[in-house]
């Protein structure tokens, strides 16, 4: 199969819909932030240019280019997500006639989980920065592309709901409780963050 970002909308979601584990919910969710990364900046580039945003260009400008690579960040983890699952499955179909095969096998299994978790954890940590581009892309852009900004933030947040499930699904199959602990504890503090700039994106859109 080709890489993911390398097929059309319409094989993507075939793909997505057919019977193969992957790509699942973890590419599904690294797209829904490239493209709240792009729609924000959709607003940067609608508001560069207009007489009436001179003041704010230098931010437009720089919104848009944190966007841009924010969106170009999050289509290379739709491949990752899959690749790295594909390794969980890899280790589970290894051999397990003897102990030693079982013992390597179960240990396989662990190592290809715990690696999984970071395709989607690296979507989790990002998801506010895009929340805070979509935030001042709302509050500064082009006030006729408002609503763009305001699906943006859908979107990030869309993603960080569906990285979040993807990691502690991961993490319900990790023997390593230090791990689970502390990558658990950082999910938390992250949401926290996430809400709260969630609601002032929604608390601007009130203007439409």
């Amino acid at each position: 199969m080709n890489k993911l970002t390398e097929l059309t909308l319409e094989q993507f979601c075939a793909e997505l819909g057919s019977s193969s584990p992957a790509p699942g919910g973890g590419s599904a969710s690294a797209l829904a932030g490239a493209i709240g990364a792009s729609l924000a900046a959709m607003v940067a580039s609608l508001t560069i240019g207009k007489k009436k945003y001179g003041a704010v260009k230098a931010e437009m400008q720089e919104l848009k280019k944190q966007a841009d690579a924010m969106s170009q960040t999050y289509l290379a983890l739709i491949n990752q997500d899959t690749v790295a699952f594909n390794e969980i499955m890899a280790a589970y179909k290894m051999p397990k006639a003897t102990d030693d095969e079982k013992k390597a096998r179960s240990k396989q299994i662990q190592v290809a989980t715990k690696i999984a978790t970071q395709p989607p954890l690296a979507m989790a940590r990002q998801c506010s920065d895009i929340l805070e581009l979509c935030l001042t892309a709302a509050k500064l852009g082009n006030k006729n592309a408002l609503s763009d900004a305001g699906v943006g933030a859908g979107m990030a947040a869309a993603a960080f709901r569906g990285a979040v499930y993807n990691v502690k699904i991961n993490l319900s199959a990790l023997n390593d409780q230090a791990y689970v602990a502390e990558i658990e504890a950082e999910l938390k503090a992250l949401q926290a963050k996430v809400t709260e700039l969630s609601e002032a994106v929604y608390t601007t859109m009130a203007a439409l």
